[in-house]
């Protein structure tokens, strides 16, 4: 199912092998025999014709590609892997599925979708995204700063319509060469180009790392002026501590023995 959070990116409905998945408001269609449409507002998956792709990939190809995780499991129509093996060859009676058809429930017994490869468009192969820290480390409890950035995966990318002018933001995880996206606001198609997303790729990278160096460089002068400061008090406590003791040593205490000095003839 597409739960009412769908964006209307559009980028699932390419890639269901039984055309499964239809736009919000289109009549879907089996056997020549057209049925009214199970959503307006957003795109929808036709029960009777999904097969959860068993029998095509060891994942749901629509729940890997969507870039706001908006295609899950119906949870009021649980069905079996042979549930849905069947429904596949009868929705495909061309196709010849081998013993060891690829299922999600073959997979290490984890029945959620997995991260599969981004679509690509007339690429060959697509640039592996950068590896970075998540997170940029804080300084010190004792300097009380934290100035994190997002994990880069989780960077939103601005992104312009050609055909509305309206703008939108997309995870630069979800920003990969030949990846097809939809504008939400009047669903122009966008592919994301080599060129694209090898600008933005370096663009990140290089911000990462400069505000990384930069605040790694003023977290190691802060531990200094802070370790200078608590010396330099230190210094101080021990300097007052000796003039207290030498302030307490001057003066004698009432009923203190005093010597009285000899006298001789």
């Amino acid at each position: 199912m597409i739960t009412s959070e769908c964006i209307n990116c559009g980028a699932c409905e390419p890639e269901c092998p039984n055309t499964a998945i239809y736009q919000g408001g289109v009549e879907w269609e089996s056997n020549g025999v057209k049925h009214p449409a199970l959503a307006t507002d957003v795109f929808y998956i036709v029960p009777e014709k999904c097969t959860e792709c068993v029998g095509f990939h060891d994942h749901e190809a629509c729940a890997a590609v969507c870039p706001v995780d908006v295609c899950i499991p119906n949870p009021d129509i649980p069905e079996t892997e042979e549930q849905l093996i069947a429904r596949a060859r009868e929705l495909h009676p061309a196709v010849d599925f081998a013993a060891d058809f690829p299922s999600r429930f073959r997979t290490d017994g984890d029945q959620k979708p997995a991260a599969g490869p981004a679509p690509a468009a007339s690429i060959d192969e697509k640039p592996t995204p950068p590896v970075l820290p998540e997170t940029v480390p804080a300084v010190s409890a004792a300097s009380d700063v934290r100035l994190n950035l997002p994990p880069l995966d989780d960077w939103e990318v601005p992104l312009d319509c050609w055909s509305c002018r309206g703008t939108y933001a997309v995870a630069f995880k979800h920003l990969r060469t030949g990846i097809v996206l939809r504008c939400p606001f009047c669903t122009a198609s966008y592919i994301v180009t080599t060129s694209l997303y090898g600008d933005i790729s370096r663009a990140l990278q290089d911000f990462h790392r400069r505000w990384t160096e930069e605040f790694e460089s003023f977290q190691e002068r802060r531990r200094r002026e802070l370790e200078e400061f608590e010396e330099r008090q230190r210094s101080t406590l021990e300097r007052f501590n000796e003039g207290l003791q030498r302030l307490s040593r001057s003066v004698k205490p009432p009923g203190a023995p005093r010597k009285r000095a000899w006298i001789f003839g």
